[in-house]
Formats: structure tokens, C-alpha cells, sequence
């Protein structure tokens, strides 16, 4: 998928290898060779679209990490995603024929080009194809309604909980580790998307990075009870907690000292 191919300089991928990408079938019948989409390269901090732009193209995501944000009157963002390897962005921008949100670069971004006219040129032909790629924009919509029905019924801990538990099983549907992992977005940008003040998820990652259930370094972080996040519904008081790592580290040092006492 990687390697793509090379044409006029640019990075090429055809239809099969763009539906692997999006996770559905490509019927032998549209996976001709000659049809091919164009990669663009972004980098950090750089907007694939903006707010009120003209919609012409749906964009994959070979690789890399986005956000889409809607910005108020006065330059305020509300995070609404974050797009990575295998998501489509600007399925917005279909209704009004302009995009609704504004799509930022988290970190240098491959993408494939979907033009909207191709696409239903395609589905014209291939209903198939069509109804797949519908799949596909449901499966946006479908992870928007759950994170809207999260944010309605969670407390503040266990959102940030899910929160890890869908990040570690999007890793691990790329193909990477869903144990370690960093974070590609700011703590005011998971507090955005989660409805949270930056100090309310800083003050959570620390508080499961106290009791073991993360470890914390910087942006690097490590899951070591997924179990218990998908579970969390609120963290013990901070005494609670204060007490239950210390006798943590008490039976782990006293276990440290039985091996070596028995070396």
C-alpha cells in the first residue's frame, strides 16, 4: 500500500488497494488497474480544508494523524475527531456542497484523493461499490453518535478511560501495538473532543498513572489494564488512591526482597 505507484512524479494507488485500505471488498469488476488515485502529502499543522470551502473531494488517509474542528465566531476550536490510516475525511461537505469543518495535520499526512464525481460515476456503474463506500461514511457517523452518547452518560474519568481503550483498538486495527502508543494531540485537544478542561484530563492521565492502570511519559502512553478502563465508571477519592499505590509499592518491594533473599 506503502509503495503505491509512480506516475508524472506522483504517488499513485488504484481502487483495490484504496478499498484494503478502507477495510471493504473490491469486486473483481472495478478493480481495474487503469483506475487510479493520486496521494498529496501534508505537513504538520498544515489544513487539508477549510470551514466553507468549496466540496469536490472526499480525502483516505494512508497514513498519519488529523483533526476535524469546528471553529466559532470568535476563533474558539471544538475538536470533533481525530482521523487516522483508513478514515475518510469531508464526507461534510456532500449536503451543501461545502465542507462544515476545517481538517488540520496532527503530524506529516499521507492522503488519497477521492474525487466526489469519480466516486459517483463509479457507483453509477458499479452499485456494489456504491453502497460499500455508504458503509463507510456510516461507520464516521456511527463512531460521532457513540462518542455524542459518551460524553451525555460518562464521568469526566471514564471518558478519558474510553478514550484510551478506542485509541489502543484503532492502533491495533493498523497493525500497531495497542499496549504502547503516543499521542499525537495536545491534552487541550483530548479535552476538547471529550468536553473537558486541559487541567481535567491532565489531572486523570496522572491519576491512572497513579493507581496502574497507565503509565504517563509525556506524550508516550502505555496501557497496562485495558480491562479496567473499558470498566472505569469513577476513580476513588485521592486518599484512596494515595494509600492503594503505597501498599502497592510496599507488597512489590517486599516481593523484591523475597527473591533476593532467596537468590
Amino acid at each position: 500500500m506503502e509503495a503505491g505507484r509512480q506516475r508524472q512524479g506522483r504517488l499513485w494507488s488504484n481502487l483495490k488497494e484504496v478499498c484494503d485500505l478502507l477495510r471493504i471488498p473490491a469486486s473483481v469488476s472495478v478493480t481495474s488497474e487503469e483506475l487510479l488515485f493520486q496521494h498529496v502529502q501534508f505537513k504538520t499543522g498544515q489544513r487539508v480544508h477549510t470551514i466553507g470551502q468549496a466540496f469536490d473531494t472526499l480525502y483516505i488517509v494512508n497514513s498519519g494523524f488529523l483533526k476535524t474542528v469546528l471553529i466559532d465566531e470568535f476563533g474558539n476550536e471544538q475538536v470533533l475527531s481525530f482521523p487516522m490510516k483508513g478514515d475518510m475525511l469531508g464526507v461534510d461537505g456532500i449536503h451543501t456542497r461545502h465542507y462544515a469543518s476545517e481538517a488540520v495535520a496532527l503530524s506529516d499526512c499521507d492522503l488519497i484523493l477521492l474525487p466526489f464525481k469519480k466516486l459517483t460515476a463509479l457507483g453509477r456503474v458499479h452499485a456494489e461499490l456504491e453502497n460499500m463506500m455508504y458503509g463507510v461514511m456510516s461507520r464516521e457517523l456511527v463512531r460521532e453518535q457513540t462518542m455524542i452518547g459518551m460524553l451525555g452518560a460518562l464521568s469526566a474519568e471514564a471518558r478519558v478511560a474510553r478514550f484510551l481503550v478506542s485509541l489502543a483498538d484503532r492502533f491495533a486495527a493498523m497493525g500497531y501495538s495497542s499496549k504502547l502508543f503516543n499521542l499525537r494531540m495536545t491534552r487541550h485537544e483530548i479535552g476538547s473532543y471529550l468536553g473537558l478542561t486541559l487541567e481535567t484530563v491532565s489531572r486523570t492521565l496522572s491519576a491512572f498513572n497513579e493507581i496502574g492502570l497507565i503509565t504517563v511519559d509525556q506524550r508516550t502512553i502505555g496501557i497496562k489494564d485495558a480491562d479496567a478502563l473499558k470498566t472505569l465508571r469513577r476513580l476513588p477519592p485521592s486518599r484512596s488512591r494515595t494509600k492503594g499505590a503505597a501498599k502497592k509499592a510496599e507488597l512489590d518491594q517486599a516481593g523484591d526482597s523475597q527473591v533476593l533473599a532467596t537468590a
